[in-house]
């Protein structure tokens, strides 16, 4: 990256308006992350007196690989600690057309209102099914991923959403998780027809389709990402794919519903949730190739048997810009009862560091109103999550066990480089990306 950024940008800069500003600053905040000439913390061990200096993370959440893999982390435990009951639960994933990828690509705003009204069809169908077992006044809820692309690196606008397998009831006394039947073949294949016409409605009520070539910089490689030869106006044609159960394809919209959890299976679900909330860039699947090339591997090879996508440098940052995220747009999103704004969120949150026992058809979530409201959600801090995820305890002294202790945060250039000239290290800063709002502090 340090050596083509550069190129990358003037190359751009030829192409209408260049790349965004949000772009231009993940890549330069990237090149800061965990470089000790940008800032630090002094940590010391109130026994041994041992200290040590821990670098400023980028918190970048379009190129940074590990800031992106700690994000996913942080998010996974919040859901299924904070978030998410002790119910079954069920993937639902959505993919479109290319025609209909670049419309969402161009429009974050119209990329939500799809959202919208695809898990509005998975809620009519989750209430009419409650309702032919009898149930009156059920609520459905969701937890939505939204991610920009595929494991191969390209761009692909598409949903990943947990949907409880089953529906909430208000009682008397508290709220009832009543369970559901898996969806049948007929019944995602029928759902996928009533999304496929309401998107396409909605894009063509909205003057989307027919679509628009690219206009900048950006929206040139994330068309070339997204196809070798876009076709904005025609249906896509396809062979059919192998039949899957729960799944369905239609003129290119792609439904899965075969992912299915049980209400016990929390790790499962907080594995099931750091996918959906993983970034783009695996650093175990980059390597140098024998020609010099860097070669990132594929999840699934292709029909013709290639394993490896091979990208000179500049090549890797351009496919690296087509997928940083848009800002002020958030990659998970809450739907029905668990929205913020929802009645039923308070009886739903899980009591963090319990676990569950079997669990029945029925299920009473909360007994009264005001226990549950008495809780109060908290993300998961950087140690917490380090001892979490890898079984470390950061502030534990490896020389003599004793504990460790933040002294101070220090970010005034002068002090950086007054402190690390005395201990030898590099004092070089690469030139810094334009902040905007008051500096967030995270260890790397």
């Amino acid at each position: 990256m340090r050596d083509n950024l550069a190129t990358l940008l003037a190359e751009a800069s030829e192409l209408g308006r260049g790349l965004p500003q949000y772009v231009e600053r993940d890549f330069a905040r990237y090149l800061e992350c965990g470089v000790l000439a940008h800032g630090f913390a002094r940590v010391r061990c109130e026994s041994c007196q041992d200290e040590l200096l821990v670098a400023f993370s980028c918190k970048g959440r379009g190129v940074c690989p590990s800031c992106n893999a700690k994000r996913a982390h942080v998010t996974a435990a919040h859901l299924v600690e904070r978030v998410l009951p002790h119910v079954p639960y069920r993937q639902w994933t959505l993919s479109f057309p290319h025609r209909v990828r670049w419309v969402l690509l161009k429009d974050a705003g119209l990329l939500s209102d799809v959202l919208t009204v695809v898990l509005r069809a998975v809620f009519a169908l989750q209430r009419r099914r409650a309702r032919r077992q009898g149930l009156r006044g059920a609520q459905a809820g969701a937890v939505s991923f939204i991610q920009f692309f595929g494991s191969a690196l390209q761009v692909t606008p598409h949903f990943h959403s947990l949907v409880p397998d089953g529906v909430f009831v208000p009682r008397e006394g508290g709220v009832h998780f009543e369970g559901l039947a898996p969806p049948t073949q007929g019944e995602v294949e029928r759902l996928l027809k009533v999304v496929r016409h309401r998107v396409l409605r909605l894009l063509e009520k909205r003057g989307a389709l027919p679509a628009q070539g690219p206009e900048d910089a950006l929206q040139a490689y994330q068309a070339h990402s997204l196809q070798q030869r876009l076709r904005w106006t025609e249906v896509d044609v396809r062979p059919p794919p192998r039949k899957q159960p729960r799944c369905a394809v239609l003129e290119g919209f792609s439904l899965h519903a075969n992912t299915h959890l049980h209400a016990n299976d929390r790790q499962g679900l907080e594995r099931l949730c750091r996918y959906g909330a993983r970034g783009a860039l695996a650093l175990e699947r980059l390597s140098r190739a024998e020609d010099g090339r860097i070669a990132y591997r594929m999840k699934r090879p292709l029909p013709d048997g290639t394993t490896h996508l091979l990208f000179t440098g500049l090549e890797l940052l351009r496919r690296v810009a087509s997928l940083v995220p848009p800002p002020r747009a958030n990659l998970t999103r809450f739907h029905g009862v668990f929205a913020p704004g929802a009645k039923l969120r308070p009886f739903l949150l899980p009591q963090a560091g319990t676990e569950a026992g079997p669990q029945k058809e029925s299920l009473c979530l909360a007994a009264t109103v005001e226990e549950p409201r008495k809780q109060r959600t908290a993300r998961v801090d950087w140690a917490g999550l380090l001892r979490r995820t890898f079984a470390l305890d950061v502030f534990a002294c490896p020389r003599c066990g004793g504990r460790r202790k933040v002294l101070a945060y220090v970010t005034a250039p002068a002090g950086v480089r007054s402190i690390l000239e005395h201990l030898g290290l590099p004092t070089q800063a690469l030139k810094r990306a334009p902040a905007r709002g008051p500096p967030q502090r995270a260890w790397c």
